[in-house]
């Protein structure tokens, strides 16, 4: 009973968290006050304090990563309401994303050789790039820990979603088209919802390059590590 008590609240404490901090954050739209970095870090601290296990407290708070499979498959309705501009840029994506995803592997394998990581780690860190439930697939694949992948994914999007506004400012990138390949293709899901701060467009563009990265990574990340090593 305590058991499930516990993990009823862990569901409801990292919702109430995350809800807070976006609350937090639409006020003071500051990157460090953003609900993806603020919760995992106060939940960390929560657990740490009060000596929850991680498995106890996932029993519940699994359910939410439950929900990144249908909420991806959400981002099929701004596709849909933007179909035709999609389908005028679509060589340009394309290509941005292509050329995105392959630098996103070739300079996660030459990272993971400068800092001297084992070849587990290594090929974990290859699709770090990519959402989530792909990520974990690919790692495992090429022979990578799907749960240190899933962590070095999170990084990856947390990290995107704070630089990215400022890559945009340095290189003056303001078109809508150009907003979404960027945190599309290098910082996935979070990325995505970065991008719909823009505008509707940057986030419909950046879901679909998510997808395009994420299918194209899962075809050729076997094929491009075999060439590194």
């Amino acid at each position: 009973m305590n058991i499930l008590l516990s993990a009823f609240v862990g569901l409801l404490l990292t919702i109430g968290i995350y809800v807070g901090a976006k609350r937090l954050y639409r006020r003071f739209p500051k990157v460090y006050l953003s609900p993806l970095l603020i919760t995992p870090v106060l939940l960390v601290v929560i657990l740490t304090q009060t000596g929850v296990s991680y498995e106890t407290y996932n029993e519940g708070a699994q359910w939410i990563s439950k929900l990144l499979g249908p909420a991806t498959i959400a981002f099929a309705v701004p596709l849909y309401k933007n179909f035709q501009t999609l389908k005028k840029h679509a060589a340009e994506i394309m290509l941005s994303v292509l050329t995105g995803s392959v630098l996103a592997m070739v300079s996660s394998a030459f990272l993971a050789k400068w800092m001297h990581l084992n070849s587990s780690l290594a090929t974990s860190l290859v699709p770090r790039s990519i959402t989530t439930p792909i990520a974990m697939n690919v790692s495992e694949v090429i022979g990578g820990v799907p749960n240190m992948t899933a962590v070095f994914v999170i990084m990856t999007g947390i990290l995107g979603s704070m630089i990215g506004p400022a890559v945009m400012r340095i290189f003056r990138i303001r078109g809508d088209i150009a907003r979404g390949v960027l945190f599309g293709t290098s910082a996935h899901g979070t990325g995505t919802s970065k991008a719909f701060e823009f505008s509707s467009l940057s986030g419909t563009i950046s879901s679909i390059s998510m997808i395009v990265a994420a299918l194209f990574t899962l075809g050729t990340a076997p094929l491009i590590m075999a060439f590194l090593h």
